[in-house]
């Protein structure tokens, strides 16, 4: 094993907001608790890696969910409605005849997707609650302050740590991807993509900054020049990573790895993809093993 600690930017998905600690407190637990992860899928001591954390949280300004006359268990923002709807159709889900798709309830989403994937229905209601409202809040608009201001946070961490791997994590991977294009002067030997919506069609693919371009195989985005190699890793049961095979949707990934990281509700954990066989593998490498 290499006796210098491989430096790692890791970047969280969706539902890291903490109110109660500062963001270098924030950033300084979670760099800890991915680190023990990793270690651990690796068994090697924690000292084999230098880390730091992009935590853009704060900035997307998703706010308390709403008190009031609404339903608590529904979707309140239509941009967070619509991202779901597509999501949906991404998953050929059956829609009612009574209903549109921008009309369906949650928890009818919830508990067809809970069947499906063989998952508790109150968890999943909560995750595709707290998913859609960060990831409408991310992707609003393409000149919004709030994501270009998420953007350089994990822009800025990579300047600032100059890691050998960056580890992005669900919608963390839009952030990362995004951040890394608009910055070129970059230099990442490893893009390390788990449990990423990059390709969902329509509520995030079209969505991206830059967008996908047309192409002899059709519509594809590219892996940002600043990064030497990519490598995506996906739960063949998480209905987030969709549709199965980022490198159908992108130009330049290295490899696109399939791991059962965990069964039920631990689908979509960041500790089960970084401590998963596939993230060993990848990562085993960089740290002399």
């Amino acid at each position: 094993m290499t006796t210098t600690p491989v430096r790692i930017v890791g970047v969280h998905g969706v539902g890291h907001l903490d109110r109660r600690r500062t963001p270098d407190a924030v950033r300084a637990a979670c760099a800890a608790d991915w680190a023990s992860h990793l270690a651990s899928g690796l068994k090697v001591p924690v000292s084999a890696f230098d880390w730091d954390f992009a935590y853009y949280a704060p900035l997307l300004r998703t706010g308390p969910v709403p008190q009031g006359d609404g339903d608590p268990e529904e979707l309140d923002d239509p941009l967070a409605r619509e991202l779901m709807a597509q999501w949906l159709d991404a998953l050929d889900a059956p829609r009612p005849v009574s209903q549109g798709a921008l009309t369906l309830p949650l928890r009818h989403a919830a508990a067809w997707v809970a069947e499906r994937f063989s998952l508790d229905g109150r968890l999943t209601r909560l995750f595709i609650r707290v998913f859609f409202r960060e990831v409408a809040a991310y992707l609003r608009h393409d000149n919004d302050s709030a994501r270009t201001a998420a953007r350089e946070e994990v822009g800025a961490r990579i300047a600032l740590h100059r890691p050998r791997i960056v580890i992005a994590h669900s919608l963390g991977s839009v952030v990362a991807y995004e951040a890394l294009h608009a910055h070129p002067e970059l230099d990442v030997e490893l893009l390390l993509t788990v449990g990423s919506p990059l390709a969902m069609p329509r509520a995030v693919f079209d969505r991206l900054l830059p967008r996908p371009e047309d192409g002899p195989e059709g519509r594809r985005g590219e892996r940002p020049a600043c990064v030497r190699r990519w490598v995506n890793i996906a739960d063949p049961g998480d209905p987030v990573a969709i549709p199965p095979g980022l490198g159908r949707a992108f130009r330049g990934i290295g490899l696109d790895l399939t791991d059962t990281v965990h069964a039920g509700y631990g689908f979509h954990h960041a500790k089960n993809y970084l401590s998963c066989a596939a993230t060993a593998a990848v990562t085993g490498p960089y740290a002399g093993l």
